[in-house]
């Protein structure tokens, strides 16, 4: 539905809070083009729809996640195979977590995800997965009680630390180092506060950490006191200590 005919294109549209002249004068009006039954279905994919969808993913991720206790993110890499010793330290870890007295939150999916809610499940404890639609993912691993899955990583991201305590992080992959470094900007540029973030595998985040002090800092990239923003350890009972005591639980 368009102008009537011999109608001139106004100079200038005002459509809510948006302003369109010239040019970018649509025609027809708001209304007419949600009651057009004739319209094609490309709306669906347009940005102030995507910004809908996007809100509605928060509601959901807040309703979903507003009551849990006390929680600690775990990450770690989907690549983990299970019955290996980062596999069994996920399940030790989430199952130590449950005893001090905290939920666990995952991104839901295999590895050292699914250990770490197999630990929480196993002892008893809420296992929550933040899961995210990607071409290859698996879906939410069978120990999660609590699930929610994203579309939009950065929403997905914003539960993570919304709800968590604080960041226990087995070794992992691209998605993991993501979240850390995510994690440590937070912290360092005190959008949070007080909270932990432990390293688990001195051997496997060793090189890291010695690139961070010998490049980074060394170049005046960062200070070196951003390297105390985190902690590195190969217990699990040194870990939850570190998650606890910082947290004040």
């Amino acid at each position: 539905m368009g102008m009537p005919d011999g109608a001139r294109r106004p100079e200038e549209q005002r459509l809510g809070p948006v302003i369109r002249r010239r040019e970018q004068v649509q025609p027809g009006t708001t209304d007419q083009r949600l009651l057009d039954t004739e319209g094609d279905s490309e709306w669906v994919h347009t940005d102030p729809w995507r910004v809908m969808r996007i809100q509605s993913e928060f509601v959901e991720g807040f309703g979903a996640l507003a009551e849990l206790p006390s929680a600690i993110s775990v990450f770690g890499s989907a690549r983990t195979p299970v019955g290996s010793p980062e596999y069994d330290a996920g399940v030790r870890l989430g199952a130590a977590l449950v005893d001090a007295g905290f939920a666990v939150i995952t991104g839901g999916g295999p590895g050292a995800m699914e250990a770490a809610n197999r630990g929480a499940r196993e002892a008893e404890g809420i296992s929550v997965g933040l899961g995210i639609e990607l071409p290859f993912e698996q879906g939410l691993n069978p120990h999660v009680d609590i699930g929610v899955n994203f579309r939009y990583f950065f929403v997905r991201k914003t539960m993570f630390v919304k709800y968590a305590q604080g960041f226990v992080v087995l070794p992992g992959g691209l998605g993991t180092l993501d979240e850390l470094f995510e994690a440590l900007t937070l912290v360092q540029t005190r959008k949070v506060t007080r909270f932990p973030i432990v390293l688990f595998g001195t051997a496997y985040w060793g090189g890291l950490i010695e690139w961070l002090r010998t490049t980074v800092v060394a170049q005046g990239k960062a200070s070196e006191k951003d390297l105390l923003l985190f902690h590195v350890t190969d217990d699990v009972d040194e870990a939850v200590a570190l998650v606890t005591k910082e947290t004040g639980k």
